[in-house]
């Protein structure tokens, strides 16, 4: 079994309307798919969108291909969105590209600020080379990594509670991991209101948890 880890870039015409509206507007760094199942020629999905609702919303009741939607703020400037979507043209053609029989996608599939998406991919050498073959035709593909697939790649937020990712997620945003340690644990503190005793628990606790994951996985 092997997995491919690849970036896509698309031309803008051909980019899906909401994920080029994250490129032209500040404050959004991507919308991850999280899940997602077609129904006949519609597809339900759940993303998590990382920046403001009200404008991500206006731009959204305009897209003609969005039939149903429905979303749930966090606490932080990011949002969860569900919607029903029936997919047409350059879109359509694209997903049927990726969506190859034997294949699987692992979530988040990340649709980024800087018009990339990345994804991985796990099946059979033939399924995972005739889509890299089918969306170099309409896309541009840097392939990051390739090789036999292994349990220590599982992602290991899976384990971490809701309220765990959102101070992990908050700690990332305000630079609390960088070198210089931009950020704060008070900084944390007031993205998720509450103590900063709490955001220290609770990112201690999340860093446990992803530690523990990547040990007891296995090696890469």
């Amino acid at each position: 079994m092997r997995y491919l880890e690849v970036t896509l870039q698309r031309p803008p015409a051909e980019q899906h309307l909401m994920h080029q509206f994250i490129v032209e507007h500040e404050g959004y760094t991507a919308s991850r798919l999280l899940y997602g199942h077609q129904y006949g020629d519609e597809y339900a999905m759940l993303f998590y969108i990382d920046g403001p609702q009200v404008p991500y919303e206006h731009a959204l009741e305009d897209a003609p291909t969005v039939l149903d939607y429905e979303l749930a703020p966090c606490r932080d400037d990011s949002f969860y969105l569900y919607v029903r979507e029936s997919l047409t043209g350059a879109d359509r053609t694209f997903v049927n590209a990726i969506e190859q029989p034997g294949l699987i996608i692992i979530p988040p599939v990340a649709f980024r600020a800087d018009g990339t998406i990345r994804l991985t991919a796990v099946g059979p050498d033939e399924a995972i080379q005739t889509a890299v073959d089918d969306v170099a035709d309409m896309a541009h593909v840097d392939v990051r990594s390739i090789g036999t697939y292994c349990a220590g790649r599982i992602d290991t937020r899976a384990d971490l509670t809701q309220r765990q990712f959102e101070a992990v997620s908050a700690a990332v945003d305000c630079g609390y991991y960088h070198t210089t340690r931009d950020g704060s644990l008070e900084d944390v503190a007031d993205r998720l209101d509450c103590s900063s005793g709490t955001a220290g628990e609770l990112l201690r606790r999340a860093e446990r948890t992803v530690m523990e994951g990547l040990v007891h996985g296995g090696p890469f």
